[in-house]
């Protein structure tokens, strides 16, 4: 934090609350597991946990001062309120107004987290740069961040997700953003939002929190773009292409390679000059993401070579098309961090590309896509149509909706009822001259298939 702050002025804007005494904090803890002496506790309140319960431990663990929604008998300042997180995100609000940094938040379906790494990256060449966390992007992922802020940044690059409308909305609102970006939008939780427009639509919550002097980075290749150009209005506009398919877009990328060594290169092309880039990431999606990353990183004030230096020492990320050696000499690639109907098609590219380089039997093990509500039959077939297209060879499937996947897909399709046979049959059918891709949302643990089907001191390759 910058600074310190005190109950007292916490207190102001609120109908009741009790304070006795008052006291200033200049750090904040939201679990008593890792809290610090000298911190207020803030009893935060989630599905599974009600911070209230551990007053008594946050004041015998050496708390200045508790912020709950629910008085008790301790012998250290309490603030009372109804709603802590609205506590937690005026504390953040206040911290981030004391920062001199240059804020970009990001949000979309999919490429929230390479998209910040790769800032991250390029942007710590030009000055110290906080990054949002592992996966604190909600909306008290999002404030925590942001109270990590000290005098000493220069950037600080926060991702937002959402599985709803209007939370985007109370996370851009802290965070004030000098540059918002856009990554894309797809059918990725729709059961949340219910349906494509209105996934566009939350997703566009960014732009409204936007700075009046900032600038908004736009996907041009999205068919959305023009709707969020429109809600812009007067603010400033980049667009980036990659593909080089609109020609009006500010920053543009030429279609990836294949390199010899399985890895990809791409050229950038940028008002402020070229580049070109290769590395060992996978996907056309991954260049797409570094376009994105390129394009914030310079509006934001880097130099053309930091962005290239930053983006040549981005590595895979585990579970997001991770790249292993497997056993008895078999390839695997881990892509089971998470799945959408976009992101699958990616993998399933990427799959079928790999799988062409060295002439591999290619199999695709499919886990359930969650959150899909009443579409979710007709994406997992679709999976299956994609895969057959792209000329993949087994599709082994696996949940509640496998038989939809593994119908389309036709002969090679394999559905499974139990975990174990899936992975007793990869484990047979591993050899050399073999790659899996593994694959599913969260809820579906793919992982698991992973875990078996990796060599013994794997780093990847």
């Amino acid at each position: 934090m910058i600074g310190s702050q005190s109950l007292s002025s916490l207190a102001q804007n609120i109908n009741s609350y009790n304070v006795v005494p008052d006291i200033e904090f200049s750090s904040i803890s939201t679990d008593t597991r890792s809290l610090k002496k000298g911190d207020c506790y803030i009893a935060l309140i989630g599905d599974r946990f009600n911070g209230n319960d551990y007053l008594k431990i946050a004041a015998m663990s050496g708390a200045v001062a508790v912020i709950c929604s629910k008085a008790a008998e301790i012998p250290i300042p309490a603030l009372v309120v109804e709603d802590t997180q609205l506590i937690l995100s005026a504390i953040a609000k206040e911290n981030r107004a004391r920062s001199m940094a240059t804020v970009i938040a990001l949000t979309g379906s999919q490429g929230k987290t390479s998209v910040k790494e790769m800032l991250g990256l390029i942007l710590n060449r030009n000055g110290k740069t906080l990054i949002t966390r592992a996966n604190l992007n909600n909306t008290i992922g999002v404030p925590l961040t942001l109270i990590e802020l000290t005098e000493n940044e220069k950037f600080a690059v926060v991702e937002m997700g959402a599985n709803a409308q209007g939370e985007i909305a109370k996370s851009v609102e802290v965070a004030s953003p000098n540059i918002a970006l856009i990554t894309n939008a797809n059918s990725a939780h729709l059961e949340g939002f219910g349906s494509y427009e209105a996934i566009v639509d939350a997703k566009g919550e960014i732009i409204d929190g936007l700075d009046c002097n900032g600038v908004l980075v736009l996907n041009a290749n999205q068919k959305s773009c023009h709707r969020w150009i429109e809600r812009a209005g007067s603010k400033t506009v980049r667009l980036f292409s990659y593909g080089m398919r609109n020609k009006n877009a500010d920053y543009q990328c030429s279609l990836a390679k294949i390199t010899r060594a399985g890895g990809i290169s791409f050229d950038l092309f940028c008002p402020q000059g070229e580049l070109s880039i290769t590395w060992p990431l996978l996907g056309e999606h991954n260049v797409e993401n570094a376009l994105a990353a390129a394009a914030c990183a310079l509006e934001g004030g880097a130099e053309l070579h930091q962005v290239k230096e930053g983006l040549i020492k981005m590595r895979p990320i585990p579970g997001r098309l991770y790249l292993l050696k497997g056993i008895n000499a078999c390839t695997i690639i881990d892509d089971t961090y998470n799945a959408s109907p976009s992101s699958f098609y990616a993998a399933i590219n990427v799959l079928a590309a790999q799988g062409s380089r060295s002439s591999t039997r290619t199999v695709l093990v499919v886990g359930d896509m969650l959150e899909l509500g009443s579409a979710a039959e007709m994406f997992h077939a679709k999976i299956g149509d994609e895969a057959r297209l792209a000329g993949i060879t087994d599709l082994w499937a696996i949940g509640a909706f496998a038989d939809s996947a593994v119908r389309s897909f036709g002969a090679g399709g394999v559905c499974y009822g139990r975990m174990d046979d899936l992975v007793a049959d990869c484990v047979t059918a591993s050899q050399a001259n073999v790659m899996f891709l593994a694959k599913g949302s969260r809820g579906s643990r793919m992982e698991r298939i992973v875990d078996v089907l990796k060599a013994t001191d794997n780093y990847g390759y």
